[in-house]
């Protein structure tokens, strides 16, 4: 049995990732800061699935603050450590700066001191497609630099994956980074487009669609998602004896430490998406044609070869698929 903290454990992917641990036998220790960033009610309701379980123990805590956070690590021998509390959002980082710089900077780096003086076996941390900012050579690469981000939030997340680099080169603490590709599913957060649409369809309001329209996204299923991010954890990062200081590969390093996408590898038109949900929901939708919004990016796509060569795993989930099982959770949840 394994001893794993996942921060973010009320949160979408961390509720998914917390719940496949426990059913296969590893000891979970969720925190989380059930912030009101959204509906509170909706992570007390993911936090009481988890409870069921005897090996799940849930530590409410601010990532931000040093002491709690040495206590928690000082009282639990942790192996692993997943790192999936974060405050998210590209829009919510222009609005709200320095919400990112307490959990995404300050938070972070209290896990790393964590990590260091408990010398944790492996961390492996959320990162965000959002890095790559205003790359556009498709699909996206971890062997691409990722120097230009659209927005505060993308630049926090590029920082984590120098943090941890740093971390790994100093203590030599296995540091495994995951770029997440546009998550959606059940349980799924309510900022995001697929929540926002199906709510508004279902109340008869117009949904907001930006670009107007002209959008791809590697949108990924959770379940894919967890599959990758379970794998990884077994696949402790070890130096690359072929990485070169005068032709540098940011994917990997000199140190114990690694960078993976985790996408569906197959971009689909937001126009296809909404197609797709209104036959799901039986119901069109009224789009109200916006521009695009300011830290927004046209496009993402995923290269994930690295990932299938290290763990034998392709995210694979349709989105008709993904879709079917989001509406039928969400009406089951909220009874409409």
């Amino acid at each position: 049995m394994r001893k794993i903290l996942v921060t973010g454990a009320a949160g979408f992917i961390g509720f998914h990732l917390s719940r496949r641990l426990l059913t296969d036998g590893d000891a979970v220790v969720g925190l989380d800061n059930l912030n009101a960033y959204y509906d509170v009610s909706l992570k007390q309701a993911r936090l009481k699935l988890l409870e069921e379980s005897e090996n799940f123990r849930f530590f409410r805590a601010d990532l931000a603050d040093r002491e709690a956070l040495k206590a928690l690590f000082a009282e639990n021998g942790f192996e692993i450590v997943v790192n999936l509390a974060a405050q998210a959002g590209v829009r919510y980082s222009i609005e709200n700066p320095n919400a990112y710089m307490d959990s995404n900077l300050l938070g972070f780096l209290n896990i790393l001191e964590g990590c260091r003086h408990q010398r944790v076996k492996h961390l492996v941390f959320a990162s965000s497609s959002s890095v790559y900012g205003a790359n556009t050579r498709m699909p996206f690469s971890v062997h691409d630099n990722v120097d230009h981000p659209l927005s505060l939030y993308a630049a926090t997340k590029k920082a984590n994956e120098l943090m941890a680099h740093a971390y790994a080169s100093l203590y030599r603490i296995p540091c495994t980074g995951l770029r997440f590709f546009t998550v959606y599913g059940p349980w799924g957060r309510p900022d995001m487009a697929l929540f926002l649409f199906t709510r508004a369809i279902l109340e008869n309001r117009p949904i907001d669609v930006f670009n107007e329209g002209r959008m791809k996204r590697d949108f990924t299923y959770i379940d894919d998602i967890v599959e990758g991010v379970f794998r990884v954890l077994a696949r402790i990062p070890e130096p690359n004896a072929s990485w070169r200081g005068d032709s540098p590969d940011p994917s990997s390093s000199f140190a114990p430490y690694r960078l993976y996408n985790i996408g569906n590898n197959r971009p689909v038109d937001l126009m296809e998406y909404i197609e797709v949900l209104e036959e799901q929901l039986g119901r069109k939708a009224v789009r109200n044609l916006l521009p695009m919004q300011a830290g927004d990016v046209p496009a993402t796509c995923a290269d994930v070869d690295d990932l299938t060569a290290a763990v034998g795993f392709r995210p694979a989930t349709p989105i008709t698929e993904g879709i079917r099982r989001f509406v039928a959770w969400y009406r089951e949840y909220y009874r409409c």
